[in-house]
């Protein structure tokens, strides 16, 4: 996302402009060299040779069949609402979380399964669920949320995706996020790189936080609302160029990944909101932690994706009011 002038800048600032422009790419290909490197395994098959192809053919496969009963019901009724008012459930949940799991016990009978419908609502029963099958279950698991974005969904909103995460003894492997409204599927292989339809993707070039489009969410319970909007506050005062609110975890970390936006941050997630952005965003070149800048992993709750070069100037306002 380039930045854009008032005025035509003076030779000695356009020149200053090109040299900046240079070093920032140069940075970037630094940088996507150390991921590449630093995630350099075989995208054919996963440590116990399975293959990863095979994993992320039939998450897609899974993906697009759940999406297409989403894009065909959108704005189906409430039928309960889970931790409070603001946490909605619909039959549609069920419905396609049911079509992905069916998938994946006949492709994969061995994978273990976390969908957010399986799970108790409140952050310690998705904590205690998570914690059991990382250290009891099988050693493959596919952590799914077969609606991220309920309440648009509810509303008729078309900023709702289904997101698909595949991890190997907890380390994420393949990546699905299908956004059947505008038939976009986000997709990456430990190690691939991160595609959308098929074309490779990377995160946006902001070097600065005033270059910066965020965007975050409006948590489910006080205390983590609390935390966000001294969040907003504090980027605000920064500044940052915006800061926008979609009402999707798995589509706003998708889009940081495409560089449609240049970072997300949340107070209190689920693994099954988190593990398929953060793995897109990785293969895209860019960086997810938690609010006290220690790298993602599947019990990370606060989050802070981003395309890197603004991560920790970004972190650093985030800590300065939070102390997450």
């Amino acid at each position: 996302m380039a930045s854009t002038c008032a005025s035509a800048p003076s030779r000695s600032a356009s020149s200053r402009s090109t040299r900046a422009s240079i070093d920032r790419r140069r940075r970037r290909a630094r940088r996507f060299a150390f991921v590449h490197r630093r995630n350099a395994v075989s995208v054919e098959a996963s440590p116990d040779g399975t293959s990863l192809e095979r994993v992320l053919e039939a998450a897609v496969r899974a993906a697009k069949e759940g999406g297409t009963v989403m894009a065909r019901k959108v704005g189906a009724e409430v039928i309960k609402t889970k931790a409070n008012a603001r946490d909605l459930l619909t039959e549609v949940d069920g419905e396609v979380q049911r079509i992905i799991e069916a998938k994946v016990a006949e492709e994969f009978p061995h994978h273990g399964f976390l969908g957010e419908e399986s799970v108790a609502a409140g952050k310690d029963a998705s904590a205690d669920a998570l914690r059991e099958v990382l250290e009891t279950g099988p050693e493959w698991l596919w952590v799914v949320d077969p609606i991220d974005g309920t309440t648009n969904f509810v509303h008729g909103l078309p900023l709702s995706a289904i997101s698909i995460g595949v991890a190997y003894k907890g380390e994420l492997q393949v990546a699905v996020i299908m956004d059947p409204f505008r038939d976009e599927c986000f997709t990456a292989v430990l190690g691939g790189g991160a595609k959308l339809n098929g074309t490779p993707i990377k995160v946006g070039e902001e070097a600065t936080a005033l270059e910066a489009v965020v965007v975050t969410g409006y948590a489910p319970t006080d205390a983590s609302t609390e935390v966000m909007l001294k969040g907003m506050t504090a980027l605000a005062t920064l500044p940052v160029r915006t800061i926008r609110m979609f009402g999707s975890a798995a589509i706003m970390l998708a889009w940081v990944a495409c560089g449609r936006v240049t970072a997300y941050f949340e107070a209190d997630l689920n693994s099954w909101d988190t593990a398929a952005g953060a793995l897109l965003i990785r293969e895209a070149g860019g960086r997810m932690t938690n609010l006290v800048g220690e790298e993602y992993d599947l019990t990370v709750r606060p989050i802070l994706a981003s395309n890197g070069a603004t991560h920790d100037e970004l972190l650093r306002c985030l800590m300065s009011t939070q102390r997450c």
